[in-house]
């Protein structure tokens, strides 16, 4: 499942780019929106998850790396959650890329390899997003999207230095990596290998004997296999659906009810006003004020904020105070004198220059207590039915708590009730209990005798189950006389695995004198399986992408003229492989395959020496894991999605 993020940090370029911000950036200027990757962890940052070369990695940072990580995978990845990431080993991988660039750090800092303001600045004028009308950086625009981003230009440089040092350190181990050109060809002719022999099948059940077991025997298998026969526990769950069709008519709301709801909610049905804004922030006013003539020469904001490399966010409908908090109060002043369409601004908001358009006025009059009685009144009566509903599962909750039976509640509420079958602790959902109910089961598994009833909630609010257990069967072996037939179906296949081993064994034994497969197979005089003959080159195989059988793996991993067994699973038999001839492949100098597995191996061999490099690295600079800390961030995590 991590295999798109592991493959960033295999790649060419991502070996050795420390994991941080400049992965994020890049990814999230590439679809125009950063304003999500900075995000708190549930986890403060006092203590450390690790410490290299006495630099503490808190595990705020952790978390934070741990929740970017999780995006970058599901780029490709969408169904990817925070557990199943943790479950395939995430935390590891991504505190280990957190350690290796930290220790790459203050490697180059014993060696006097650093990454200065320039080399920092050269870098970030590369990001388009940065870069003014002329394609050159502008300091403006780069402050601007920071802002909009709520990001801050320390964090960003010190990202894009740790990458630059890594740069520094591990891009010149890849340098010269080159193997010999007679590996080259020798591992290009080894994918054009042909191989030849055949494969038969020896099934237990072929070598089965005809008679049956004796009485004795069976008894005999069944007592020393008695684990193999057990049934687990299995209980009748018994059970009653309710919901709020079992309240009695309960009180409409007095004119004096809804009269104080009226008076208490007074802003709520006083007159309102509402506003669709739109808005770009700018750090500079001189910027801000090129984009107001811009859109008063008939240009739109959009367009004449993306000459300045900015972008328009809307704020969707907002009152007044609600835009004062984002913004500022000059802006929400601004935007409320505007008519609907008009652009106002430059103002100076809280992060910088804003430019304001009104795309709708939502403008409602005060209403009456006549005109939203029944409004009111409606809003009361749900509400009365809900705290009906509640008083009601509280009761029958208290009643269950002081031994009440579940048939005096289902008869006092006017309840069907309704029983399964005896079901497992792991029966499927919908196989003998309504899907739905699918919640209960590992309730009912957990009460330590029958007569136990609980009420569980169904749908929140709405809909409730009562249940209780009226059957417990422990787990024990099934009874001989019902599985007699299986039992002995058992021995007849133990007996013929018995059988298949030692007709395999000779077929290995006569495959070492150089016997043919087919003809020793024809001497065993079991009907079996036709013997198949393989014919297979390796360029196939590879083609696969590794999906391939047991057997013909091993088939490519004999010597000529060997014979081998390999067993099948489930004690059902055996399968024998034996190979005649290879055919030695043969490489054109021309052959496009040779340039092919020149840049693979080449490419191999780089990776490994800039990995040498990074253990080497890592082995230098002191590194000590908080173990303890690090379980504790895992286990919060895990309580994400």
């Amino acid at each position: 499942m991590l295999q798109v993020f592991r493959k960033f940090f295999h790649s060419s370029v991502g070996v050795f780019a420390a994991l941080g911000l400049i992965v994020m950036l890049a990814l999230a200027f590439a679809a125009g929106d950063v304003s999500n990757m900075i995000s708190s962890g549930s986890i403060t940052g006092g203590d450390r998850v690790a410490k290299v070369d006495g630099t503490p990695i808190g595990t705020a940072q952790l978390t934070k790396q741990m929740q970017q990580a999780v995006e970058i995978t599901r780029q490709q990845q969408p169904g990817i959650t925070m557990k199943s990431f943790l479950a395939e080993g995430g935390l590891d991988l991504v505190l280990d890329q957190m350690i290796d660039g930290e220790a790459q750090m203050a490697f180059g800092r014993k060696i006097g390899v650093v990454a200065g303001k320039r080399l920092v600045d050269s870098e970030l004028a590369k990001i388009p997003a940065f870069q003014g009308a002329g394609g050159k950086f502008d300091q403006n625009a780069y402050l601007s999207v920071l802002a909009q981003r709520q990001m801050n230009d320390a964090d960003v440089r010190d990202s894009f230095a740790r990458d630059l040092v890594s740069r520094q350190l591990l891009a010149p181990a890849q340098f010269g990596a080159t193997l010999p050109q007679s590996a080259v060809m020798q591992y290009a002719a080894l994918l054009k290998e042909h191989r030849a022999g055949s494969a038969a099948m020896l099934p237990s059940a072929a070598f089965a004997p005809k008679g049956l077991p004796t009485q004795a025997e069976v008894n005999a298998w069944y007592n020393n296999h008695k684990a193999a026969y057990t049934v687990p526990e299995r209980r009748v769950i018994r059970y009653a659906r309710f919901d709020e069709s079992v309240i009695k008519q309960s009180s409409a709301p007095t004119d004096a009810e809804v009269a104080a709801r009226f008076k208490a909610n007074a802003a709520q049905y006083g007159a309102s006003e509402t506003r669709k804004v739109s808005q770009v922030i700018v750090i500079s006013e001189s910027m801000a004020k090129d984009i107001a003539a811009a859109v008063a020469k008939g240009e739109s904001l959009e367009a004449a904020a993306k000459a300045k490399g900015l972008s328009v966010a809307s704020l969707g409908a907002v009152s007044k105070a609600d835009l004062t908090i984002k913004s500022s109060a000059a802006v929400a002043e601004a935007a409320y004198a505007a008519k609907a369409g008009a652009t106002v601004g430059p103002v100076k908001g809280a992060l910088g220059w804003a430019l304001v358009r009104v795309d709708a006025i939502d403008a409602k009059p005060a209403r009456t207590l006549e005109q939203v009685k029944g409004e009111i009144t409606a809003a009361l009566t749900e509400e009365k039915r809900k705290a009906a509903l509640a008083a009601l599962t509280e009761k029958v909750n208290d009643d269950f708590g002081k031994g009440g039976a579940l048939s005096d509640t289902a008869k006092e509420l006017g309840l069907t009730m309704a029983e399964t079958p005896l079901l497992t602790a792991k029966t499927p959902a919908g196989m003998g209990l309504p899907a739905d109910l699918a919640p209960i089961l590992p309730a009912a598994f957990g009460m330590d005798h029958e007569g136990q009833p609980q009420i569980s909630e169904l749908v929140a609010g709405k809909s409730f189950v009562i249940f209780d257990v009226t059957k417990i069967i422990p787990a024990a072996p099934a009874p001989l006389d019902q599985i007699s037939a299986q039992v002995m179906a058992d021995i007849q296949l133990e007996k013929g695995s018995v059988a298949a081993r030692a007709a395999a064994m000779k077929l290995l034994a006569a495959g070492k004198k150089g016997g043919d497969l087919a003809a020793e197979v024809a001497k065993l005089g079991v009907a079996l399986p036709p013997v198949q003959q393989m014919n297979l080159g390796r360029e196939e195989i590879m083609s696969r992408g590794g999906q391939i059988p047991p057997a013909v793996a091993m088939f490519f991993g004999m010597a000529p003229g060997t014979t081998k067994l390999i067993p099948i699973a489930g004690n059902k038999g055996f399968m024998a492989v034996q190979l005649k001839a290879i055919t030695p492949g043969t490489v054109a100098a021309n052959d496009p395959l040779i340039g092919q597995v020149k840049g693979e191996l080449n490419n191999l061999a780089a990776r490994e020496q800039a990995e040498s490099l990074r253990r080497a690295i890592r082995t230098e600079v002191k590194v000590e894991r908080n173990e303890s800390t690090i379980k504790t961030v895992a286990a919060t995590l895990a309580g994400g999605n």
